[in-house]
This record gives C-alpha cells, structure tokens and sequence, in this order.
C-alpha cells in the first residue's frame, strides 16, 4: 500500500455530517474504498476501519477526519486526478457499504466522474 506525500481526498461539509454521524452511531472511525470494480463506478465503499483488508495494489489517497481512503491503483492511475472529493448523494449505500444516512450514500467526486 502506498503512502500519500500530501492528501489528495477531500470532503464536502455534508460527507463530514455523514461521517461524523457514522462516528458518533458506531464509536469507531470508518473508513472508504474506492475499487476498480465494474459496477460501482464512482460509489466508494465505506467499512467499519479495518474491516477491508487493503494490499498493494491499494493507495491511501489520505484521510477524512481521521478515515483513510484508499483506492485501486490501477484506478488511480487511469483516473490520473490530483484530489478527489468525497460528498454523499440520495439513495441507498451500496451491497455492504455502510450508507451516509436515510437514504443517502457516499460518491467520489473527481473530473473524471463527471458527465460531458
């Protein structure tokens, strides 16, 4: 797993409401993985911290109040972004993603998520 120089994850202040409610609810920081899976797209999941086993071909982008972010590399590399935002969007959280609150989920935010 590679290391940050500086962080290149960022958040809106409605992500830092949902993680700090995620905080408050659970007693322990959480912590998001952007994959390179096909049907994701740009929804990372969120983890309790250390329930996702992160390896080498994941880079910690940096952390979120104290919530690491990691992503593919391979993604990373194709996605070639300097920061990332995270910000949450209606609907429900993903397959075993931890949601950003009623009906709200987690989306990474980046110029290569955005629609022409």
């Amino acid at each position: 797993m590679s290391e940050p120089a500086e962080s290149r994850i960022t958040a809106t202040p409605a992500a830092r409401e949902a993680i700090a409610r995620l905080r408050a609810a659970r007693g322990e920081p959480v912590m998001f993985v952007q994959s390179g899976g096909c049907c994701a797209g740009s929804v990372p999941m969120c983890f309790p911290l250390g329930e996702f086993i992160v390896g080498d071909v994941d880079v910690l982008l940096g952390d979120i109040d104290g919530c690491p972010f990691y992503i593919d590399k391979r993604l990373d590399e194709a996605w070639h972004q300097d920061v990332f935002v995270l910000d949450v969007a209606e609907g429900e959280a993903e397959d075993f993603s931890l949601g950003a609150g009623e009906n709200l989920h987690f989306v990474t935010v980046s110029d290569a998520c955005r629609m022409p």
